[in-house]
């Protein structure tokens, strides 16, 4: 049957389109599932986003020393027990900058006012912190400064005086010396970012057996329990003069006091378990850090930090190194053997103490 010439064809052409298609109307559920799934991924952007500042962040604010580098892997000692730990924390003293401001005062160079050989045994469950004094007169070995020159060899100078003079490297290289221990990791904070990070906690919690008399210019406590601020807790393991005998080596017990009780605040607020509160305590732990180039980021940070999670600062064991008196200047003292070579070889080894290693001629 023939087409009518009036009715135009509806047959559509090959290849084309009948005509527009119907739209299509989305269901009430299809388009809540849609703006689920665009807010899901708005929020993955934007958290996204943060995560990779804050790590970009946190990460800069590290500073690092190449350990190998700056000393030479020819010029270390060698690993003796693969899983054991040993890290070398310093507490530096510049009093200059930021932490002049905590001085009132900007005194030129610096110093490794603390010092602590933290040993980790294989097994990572217990830990054993030795205090190296700043007045022991020891051998410097010869170092490369930080603008790459040569630091000649010397003999009876003060331990803290190497970090002032050719870095932190030069520290670790005197203490592997010393000790003859390889040293795995190098930490080191200098005072006004241990203040904020005691702010960071919202304080720690000391006690005190007897007063401090708040002499020299030390921090002014009477006999028991206080909860101390950053600038208090920073006063706190300054304080010399105002308790006990008086001496460095005095000293020594209140800073190894503090940090236990610093370790056991963090522990206590789960810190590591809070991401709130780890980053916050990241942020001001990290802008005064210096590391070994193996922990300068914050993943290697974080990872080094879960594996010593079975560390109960409870059960941290402190040690002064056993020294003596120097004989002709009793303001300062010398490494005292026998002692002290008993205590290295217990650590290099993994082995336990000897009870004779822990003690020291010379006291406070």
């Amino acid at each position: 049957m023939s087409q009518d010439a009036t009715t135009p064809d509806q047959t559509p052409a090959p290849g084309h389109p009948a005509g527009p298609a119907p739209e299509r109307r989305r269901t009430r559920g299809q388009r809540v599932r849609r703006g689920i799934l665009l807010g899901s991924l708005v929020l993955l952007l934007a958290f996204g986003g943060t995560g990779w500042w804050a790590y970009s962040h946190l990460s800069g604010n590290i500073d690092s020393v190449d350990l190998d580098q700056a000393i030479g892997v020819d010029n270390r000692p060698p690993k003796v027990v693969a899983n054991a730990q040993n890290i070398l924390v310093l507490g530096s003293d510049s009093r200059a900058g930021a932490n002049a401001d905590l001085d009132h005062g900007d005194v030129s160079g610096a110093r490794s006012d603390t010092a602590m050989l933290v040993h980790i045994p294989e097994g990572r469950s217990r830990a054993t912190a030795v205090s190296i004094p700043r007045d022991t007169l020891i051998t410097r070995p010869e170092c490369k400064d930080k603008d790459g020159g040569t630091v000649p060899t010397a003999n009876r100078v003060m331990f803290n005086s190497v970090y002032s003079l050719a870095g932190p490297a030069c520290v670790v290289k005197t203490v592997e010396q010393l000790s003859g221990i390889r040293v795995d990791h190098f930490v080191e904070v200098d005072f006004a970012g241990f203040k904020g990070l005691v702010d960071a906690l919202g304080g720690v919690t000391v006690t005190l057996d007897k007063p401090m008399s708040g002499a020299k210019g030390g921090l002014k406590l009477d006999a028991g329990t206080h909860r101390l601020n950053g600038t208090d807790s920073l006063r706190f393991v300054r304080t010399r003069y105002g308790y006990g005998d008086g001496s460095d080596l005095g000293r020594i017990g209140l800073q190894q006091r503090f940090m236990l009780a610093m370790l056991a605040e963090v522990k206590k607020q789960d810190a590591l378990g809070n991401p709130a509160r780890l980053y916050k305590l990241a942020d001001a732990g990290t802008k005064s850090l210096t590391t070994d180039s193996d922990l300068a980021s914050l993943t290697a940070l974080s990872d080094f930090a879960r594996s010593m999670k079975g560390v109960d600062p409870a059960t941290m064991e402190t040690i002064m190194m056993p020294v003596a008196y120097d004989k002709v200047d009793p303001n300062r003292v010398i490494v005292a053997e026998p002692q002290a070579g008993a205590l290295w070889e217990a650590l290099r080894t993994d082995q336990k103490i000897p009870a004779s290693a822990k003690t020291s001629p010379a006291t406070g």
